[in-house]
């Protein structure tokens, strides 16, 4: 039997990194979506691209709601770990603080359909995705040809006049805990299973959003194109085509067919307007209720 002493270990331990979360907002147009495409301009490729400059390496982003081809963002989170060493030297021979350079930096090589609005650290217990209680999209449609704007890119247009109050008594049917697979594109060993916390549609009477219809939804988590698909389906309840019942039929008998699917709206007038995250002592335990419930969750709109 050998009795020699092992050799201690050499090897350098690993250099520490600081979580930090970094709030943000894009306009989608130009974009292939979300997540990383080959050849394809994506958010999660100009961002971390961004973040490689200024930190000089390559880091993964953690995001809280994968966002479509086209689909807008005015409050979309994320997490990055970073050297703890190149978050000190952020600010250089300035004042500022770590957290104002680095929006300064990004804002620098970042291009301008993409703004950083927030930097933090925050412990290793949050994760941008699975920590997240609640997403909240809104849905823009213009309506009224004297209406339309050309600057408003995060606005659809539609040909046809909608009832604002039928499409909102119909969607009430839609909130609870549901089967949402009529509304969504299912993904293999993923549960379609949501619970929708509101969803309403009105015609607001004044501010920017002024004539337009407009539905706000909120969901502890979204299947791939489910927001669209409720979409779809209220403008079909709006132009008096179908009615609540039909809606409320999309959930009470869950199905995936030409016959009992919503249609699916146009990604322009879609924003992912804001994640809702626990206190700091439940990040680690909401993100582990998340995994459980869901396996794999995905939480596109």
């Amino acid at each position: 039997m050998n009795t020699e002493p092992k050799a201690p270990d050499s090897s350098p331990a690993p250099e520490k990194r600081l979580r930090v979360r970094l709030d943000l907002a894009y306009d989608g147009t130009a974009f292939k979506g979300w997540g990383i495409q080959p050849a394809l301009r994506t958010v999660q490729g100009e961002l971390e691209a961004g973040l490689a400059k200024i930190v000089r390496e390559k880091v993964r982003v953690t995001v809280a709601g994968r966002t479509d081809a086209g689909v807008h963002a005015s409050g979309q989170v994320v997490h990055v770990d970073i050297l703890e060493k190149q978050w000190r030297r952020m600010p250089g021979r300035s004042d500022r603080t770590c957290e104002e350079s680095i929006i300064q930096r990004l804002a620098a090589v970042l291009p301008s359909d993409i703004a950083v609005h927030r930097a933090c650290v925050v412990s290793e217990d949050f994760d941008a995705r699975f920590s997240a209680l609640a997403r909240t999209y809104r849905y823009r449609i213009c309506d009224d040809y004297a209406r339309r704007d050309p600057l408003r890119r995060d606005v659809a247009f539609h040909k046809r006049a909608l009832d604002a109050t039928a499409m909102n008594e119909a969607a009430r049917a839609l909130v609870g805990e549901h089967d949402f697979l009529s509304f969504c594109k299912p993904r293999e060993d993923a549960t379609t299973i949501r619970t929708l916390h509101a969803v309403t549609w009105e015609r607001p009477h004044t501010g920017k959003d002024e004539g337009l219809v407009v539905a706000t939804v909120t969901a502890d988590a979204f299947c791939h194109h489910m927001v669209r698909s409720i979409v779809g389906a209220s403008v079909a309840v709006g132009e008096h085509r179908l009615d609540a019942e039909w809606m409320a039929a999309l959930v009470t008998i869950p199905r995936r067919d030409e016959a009992g699917s919503a249609p699916m709206f146009s990604p322009a007038g879609l924003t992912l307007e804001g994640i809702e995250y626990p206190e700091e002592s439940a990040w680690a335990a909401r993100a582990t209720q998340t995994r459980g419930k869901r396996g794999v969750p995905f939480t596109r709109g």
